[in-house]
This record gives structure tokens, sequence and C-alpha cells, in this order.
């Protein structure tokens, strides 16, 4: 089936996996709105430099009015948004006796209530076109992972929301999918093993030796299969997570 144009909003688009997937989705044809909390002109200058179409905005996706007024401003300025991924993330690792509310709270708001919020804003656009995509960027750790009991809580908790979304907007052409990445080399890996204590040369050494595949991932491994999941031949693909790993994760 061939593809067609649409507009899509990448959060936490600055950088690593988002500023992979919104160039990819642009390159698939779709205008993109890169949204961060950073600035995301890096990547949105990057898409239009190859002659695409593109937006940067700076939005905190856990405060209610700066999701409302961000998702009015992209559908003035780019048209109504029918594709979201939601990925904008943050980590607070510590173990469960060190880790603060406020470490729990921050990753909670981002992850959850930051796709929540950009999904209720989302979804009304998506029904009107009768077409609609959400991905949601989940994770390995959502099965636990030591020193990230709210990063692991958060990506659980977004398979969830997953599933919900996927039952409850199906009817009206809309498909909500989670991806769920495994060790994949971005910033937030890097402060992962800065966090810990090694080099991280040796600490994706030493993933990549227990990942089926023999290495660890690449952002643009992880934005090809939220490029499908974006696109029109992935109509019937529907609740389900994805683990993008290398090898077998459940």
């Amino acid at each position: 089936m061939s593809q067609t144009s649409r507009v899509a909003i990448v959060t936490g688009a600055a950088r690593g996996i988002g500023a992979e997937t919104a160039r990819r989705l642009a390159a698939n044809g779709n205008a993109v709105a890169a949204v961060d909390r950073a600035d995301a002109t890096e990547t949105a200058e990057a898409i239009t430099a190859a002659g695409g179409s593109a937006l940067a905005l700076e939005c905190d996706v856990s405060d209610e009015d700066q999701v409302r007024s961000t998702v009015q401003k992209i559908t003035e300025q780019l048209g109504a948004p029918t594709i979201l991924v939601n990925n904008a993330g943050i980590i607070r690792d510590n173990l469960l006796f060190k880790m603060t509310v406020d470490d729990w709270d921050a990753v909670m708001n981002v992850h959850l209530r930051g796709a929540f919020l950009m999904s209720r804003e989302t979804q009304s656009h998506m029904r009107e076109a009768g077409w609609g995509r959400i991905i949601n960027l989940s994770s390995t750790s959502a099965q636990g992972n030591r020193g990230q009991a709210n990063y692991s809580t958060a990506k659980a908790g977004l398979q969830g929301l997953t599933k919900t979304l996927a039952i409850e907007l199906g009817k009206y052409g809309i498909t909500a999918n989670a991806v769920a990445p495994g060790t994949t080399e971005t910033d937030m890996l890097k402060a992962t093993a800065e966090r810990i204590g090694v080099d991280f040369q040796d600490f994706t050494s030493a993933a990549a030796g227990q990942i089926p595949a023999g290495r660890t991932g690449k952002p643009d491994d992880i934005a090809a299969t939220i490029a499908f999941l974006a696109g029109e031949d992935a109509g019937f693909v529907n609740g389900q997570v994805i683990y993008v790993a290398g090898g077998p994760k459940d």
C-alpha cells in the first residue's frame, strides 16, 4: 500500500530515538512536529533541509495547558495530527530505599501523564479523520530492572494504557501499539552506565554478550518499527507490545 502523507507528532524529539523517529516519519512523507521540553530545532532543521516539512515546539508533556496549546499550534501550522509517538521520557534511577518521592513523581509525570495527555488531546483529530496511529514507547525494563522502580513501573503502565486505547479507539480507525526497546545506544543509556560507574563501551559490550543478535540497538532500529506501526500497512496491528531488543524478552 502506498504511503499517505499525514501530520505526525513525536515527543522527546530533540535527540536519540525521538529525533531518529521524527526524521524517518518525515522521510516517509509525513509533516512532523518535533516536540520536546528541550530545543528540538536541530531535528526540525534536519527534516526541512532534506526537503520535508517540520515544526519544532517546546512543551512539557506533563503540563495539561502546554499540551493543549501545543497541539493547537500544530493543528494551525501543519494540520490536524493523526500520528502520535509518545516517546518523551526521563530517568531518575535509584534503589528503592534511596528513591525520593520527587524521583518517582517526575518519571511518572513525563512517561505516563504525558502519554495520557497527548493521547487525549490528539484523539479527537484522529476520530474526525477516521484514521489514527498512537505509538507509545515502553521498554524491556517494564519487566523489572534493578534501580528503576519508577521507570519500570511507568513503562509497564504504558503497556496497559496502550491496550486500553486500542480497545476504546479501534472502532474509529485508530490503532494503539507500544514499542519496547531493549538496550539501545542513547544518551539515557549513557546516563545509566555513568550511574553505575561503568565505561560506556564496556557497558554496551557486556550487554551485547547477553543479546541473541550479538549487539546493542541503535535509535534507527527502534525508529524503523515505529515507522511501520505509524504507516498505512499496520492497520490491523492493534494493542500490541513489540519488543525491539535483539531477542526474546517475554
